[in-house]
């Protein structure tokens, strides 16, 4: 028998093997080779990037020169600059003062944050529940919080809690249940001058995370409480197993910008209080600002804001590398 004769048969009617092409695409047609991306979208972001650079890249590299020079009053006037390497970053690293100021800014954040975020969290369920008169009414409000200047809502709050005509100490007294507090001075003592810059900041930083926390609750599809109503989940359950659960990407990013916001707070204490009495409210914004302008050492000012500004991009990174993680997860 020949070769031929050898080979399997072929039925009628079947065309012989084709090499493999490329895969069929979406409704069937043939998938052609893969477009480039284009340039536009980076093209569009470049003069976004430009300002930002200016703005803020510039600033933060001079910050970083300053802080590896011996800088101090001498040189503005002659304008002439030694490098010192690291020896100012020693200096802080080994100051005294370096632990208890870390550990009161960390301490005072967290509350301001934890505040924050509760208290937002709130306004925003209430906004949902209200009808639209009184959620307009609160929204409102809201903004008005948010628009009004630093420097002006902290004078507000140092006339409130003014030791001899101030509101609040007029309010206290006029309770019967406190005392006399008409000369009581809140600013002169470091946790209740503490507590009243919570307040102001808390007071003022509100508004955008309820706002923010209220766009998120108006995503939330109405078929999930439905489904858990039917399920016999009350209004907290449904809050922790529907609304909790769909708004963590968004608590996340209200809670990274308030830990940003807040550990850098500096208007605030520095009106009120000038991180006093005694050192009792200075933060580590306030220690930067007295060692570069009270005690001349720009040098060393710009080393402590440059070690603050490093805490805060480990912890700005690590919490968006969770919260990017938490989205491709869900």
């Amino acid at each position: 028998m020949n070769a031929m004769s050898t080979s399997a048969p072929r039925r009628r009617g079947t065309a012989p093997p084709r090499h493999a092409g490329p895969a069929p695409g979406p409704g069937g047609a043939p998938a052609g080779p893969r477009r480039r991306r284009s340039a536009q979208p980076y093209v569009l972001l470049v003069p976004a990037l430009l300002i930002l650079g200016l703005v803020v890249g510039y600033p933060l590299i001079r910050l970083g020169v300053i802080s590896t020079q011996g800088f101090g009053l001498r040189t503005l006037i002659t304008g002439r600059t030694t490098s010192v390497g690291a020896a100012n970053y020693t200096t802080i690293l080994h100051d005294g003062q370096l632990v208890p100021i870390l550990v009161r800014t960390v301490l005072f954040a967290a509350t301001l944050v934890a505040g924050t975020v509760l208290i937002g969290l709130g306004a925003a369920l209430m906004m949902v529940a209200v009808g639209g008169r009184l959620r307009s009414a609160m929204m409102l409000a809201l903004l008005g919080a948010w628009a009004m200047p630093t420097v002006a809502s902290t004078l507000v709050w140092q006339w409130l809690f003014q030791p001899t005509y101030g509101v609040v100490n007029w309010l206290l007294t006029q309770l019967r249940v406190f005392g006399d507090y008409r000369q009581h001075d809140f600013l002169a003592h470091p946790i209740s001058g503490f507590v009243v810059v919570w307040l102001l900041v808390v007071w003022v930083s509100v508004p955008f995370v309820a706002l923010t926390l209220y766009a998120g609750l108006t995503q939330i599809p109405g078929d999930y409480y439905e489904a858990a109503a039917l399920d016999g989940a009350g209004y907290w359950r449904r809050v922790r197993t529907v609304t909790l659960p769909f708004l963590r990407p968004v608590l996340t990013l209200v809670t990274v910008m308030s830990v940003i916001w807040d550990f850098n707070v500096f208007n605030q204490i520095w009106i009120l209080t000038k991180g006093g009495p005694d050192g009792g409210t200075t933060t580590i914004a306030i220690w930067s600002f007295t060692k570069a302008f009270a005690s001349q050492s720009y040098g060393q000012g710009a080393a402590i804001a440059v070690f603050s500004v490093v805490l805060l991009a480990v912890l700005a990174g690590w919490s968006v590398r969770r919260l990017v993680l938490s989205g491709e997860e869900a």
